[in-house]
């Protein structure tokens, strides 16, 4: 008996990109804030785009702690809303050239503290989300951003959110 022909490699980051983009694409405010995400693999990177509306001390300048927090719980949820299609997405049962593919909800928050180490400056920013832990109901995440030097994080959280119910 033998095995299925695996399928070419294009093939499977094509899928796992406009699974990204539909996954992404279903929140408004990460489009306004400027947020993408890079992804190697099953691991993401949310880039934040420098632009000027996001200067909350323009005397510094440094980056509105408010669209710091954004960024690091929008890079959280993507992370946990990520990490529960991947094996729909690996296995191809998400049907994605329909128009409104069916992509399971994100989860919502229950809490989320950010420590604010130093000034974020007005450049592009970077976030890596790693989830503590995932059950049916409950997850925790903590979230790391730097800008130049990966080593010198300017922020970082940790955030607590319910899962959807998977029906």
């Amino acid at each position: 008996m033998s095995r299925p022909k695996p399928e070419p490699v294009q093939v499977v980051k094509q899928r796992r990109d406009a699974a990204l983009n539909a996954l992404v694409s279903g929140v408004p405010y990460i489009r306004f804030l400027g947020i993408t995400f890079d992804r190697r693999g099953d691991e993401l990177t949310a880039v934040l785009n420098y632009d000027d509306k996001l200067i909350g001390n323009p005397m510094l300048p440094a980056l509105h702690g408010g669209v710091t927090a954004a960024f690091l719980e929008v890079a959280a949820i993507i992370e946990l809303g990520w990490a529960a299609l991947w094996e729909d997405v690996e296995a191809g049962r998400i049907d994605l050239s329909a128009p409104e593919p069916f992509l399971p909800r994100l989860p919502k928050t229950i809490d989320f503290t950010v420590d604010y180490l130093r000034s974020g400056l007005p450049r592009d920013a970077y976030a890596r989300a790693r989830v503590n832990r995932s059950g049916r109901r409950y997850a925790s995440v903590h979230v790391e951003a730097w800008q130049d030097n990966r080593a010198r994080l300017f922020a970082q959280a940790t955030g607590h959110f319910l899962m959807p119910d998977q029906d």
